[in-house]
Parts: structure tokens; C-alpha cells; sequence
């Protein structure tokens, strides 16, 4: 196994009016490719900062981010927004759906961005809507899906450019009991085909799911264990 995350000594440290706030402090942490991965904390543990900056949304104040090898402290906004285009994909809480698009529409659009031509985007956005078992409502803008089946398109759209990883944050927060474990029911094939997964859930239920469990407290890991995961 290769380590996809590697997070060495992060600090990340904000200035709230004359006060520093210090939201990690010297956090490291390993992911290997392949790994399914809940990360959980109390709010103020730094869970969403960790989260930021595993996406490229954020970059550290001190320490490295090495991302499948990249060094990501030391890159521009324009690279930046290129790995997460190309190396990670989102999935929300909120699904963050294009309302006036169809289905096959919102998947490909990650696509639109990265220069695929219009038959290519079509091709593979209809491919991984099959996967997410949504084949037969591609044509359906978001207000005619249930939210599970919103969910389904958020997770089609997030794989779509063949991410090395993929991030979900709170992803059935919205979602009923039923259509939560359908969800994490997909992320568990998802992850047997090989992708790295790294949830970020206050939900020990959802974690349960999961092959390794990084609880934060105080910017810092607490505690990281390995464990049996429990089946949707």
C-alpha cells in the first residue's frame, strides 16, 4: 500500500479579530490508497478544516500536504483547483445541484471543466449514472428526485472524472434512516472497486461503515483505529 494522504505536522491557524485561533495543531496522518476512512471529532476539533484541506480547498499555515506525491502547500490557486478537479471528488451534505439541469446534465459538468468533448461527457456521465443505479432517471431535473436520489446523482457527479478520491462531508445528513443505509451502501461498492473513501460524519452509525475510524479533538488525532465494517 502507498500512502494517497500523507499530512505531516499541520498547523492551520486563523486571526479571529486580535486573537489566533489555531484549528489544527501539528496533525499527521496517513491514508494509503484503497483505505475507507471516517473521520469524526466534536465540533472545534478541526474535522472541517482537516476536511478543507484534504480537498485543496484550504492549504496549511505550516507543515506538508502531500497528495498522491504532490507537495499541495506549494501550489497556486489555478493548480490547485485543477487536482481538485481532476484528483478529488466532492460529495455534500446539501447535494449543491444545478436545479435547471437533468441528471445526466449535473454529472457531466466536473466534465464541461476538464475540456471533455460533448460525446465523451455524455458517454461516461450516463455510465456512472448506471453505476449509482439511476440509469432510468437521467433525463429528471432535481425537484422530481427523492433526496436519496439526489444523493445518487451528487456521488455519480463526484465520480466522474475518476478521482483518486473521493470526499464525502456529512453525506446523509439530509437523508432518512432507509435511504442512508442505501447510501452508505453505495459508497461500500464504490470502495470495493478500488477508490479511496474518506467520510466525514458525526453519525457513529455511519462511521460504523467504514474499514478505519480518525477521531479529532482539539486539532489533533485522538484516536485511530482499524475496525470490522459493519454491512448496509
Amino acid at each position: 500500500m502507498s500512502a494517497l494522504i500523507r499530512v505531516q505536522d499541520v498547523w492551520k491557524t486563523y486571526q479571529v479579530g486580535e486573537q489566533q485561533v489555531h484549528a489544527l495543531r501539528g496533525l499527521s496522518l496517513d491514508i494509503d490508497k484503497g483505505e475507507y476512512t471516517a473521520l469524526m471529532g466534536p465540533s472545534g476539533s478541526g474535522k472541517s478544516t482537516l476536511m478543507n484541506m484534504l480537498g485543496c480547498l484550504d492549504t496549511p499555515t505550516s507543515g506538508q500536504y502531500h497528495l498522491a506525491g504532490e507537495d499541495v502547500g506549494k501550489l497556486d490557486d489555478d493548480a490547485l483547483a485543477d487536482i481538485r478537479n481532476r484528483r478529488i471528488g466532492f460529495v455534500f451534505q446539501t447535494f449543491n445541484l444545478m436545479p435547471r439541469y437533468t441528471a445526466l446534465e449535473n454529472v457531466a459538468l466536473p466534465m464541461v471543466y476538464a475540456g471533455v468533448g460533448k460525446a465523451e461527457r455524455v458517454q461516461r456521465a450516463t455510465e456512472v449514472l448506471g453505476q449509482v443505479g439511476l440509469a432510468d432517471r437521467m433525463d429528471h431535473r432535481p425537484n422530481e428526485l427523492s433526496g436519496g436520489q439526489r444523493q445518487r446523482v451528487a456521488v455519480a457527479r463526484a465520480l466522474v472524472n475518476r478521482p483518486d478520491l473521493l470526499l464525502a462531508d456529512e453525506p446523509t445528513g439530509n437523508l432518512d434512516t432507509k435511504t442512508s443505509i442505501e447510501i452508505m451502501a453505495l459508497f461500500e461498492e464504490i470502495h470495493a472497486a478500488g477508490n479511496t473513501v474518506i467520510i466525514v460524519t458525526h453519525e457513529e452509525d455511519i462511521a460504523a461503515h467504514t474499514k478505519r475510524v480518525v477521531r479529532l479533538r482539539d486539532g489533533v488525532v485522538a484516536k485511530d483505529q482499524q475496525q470490522d465494517a459493519v454491512k448496509a
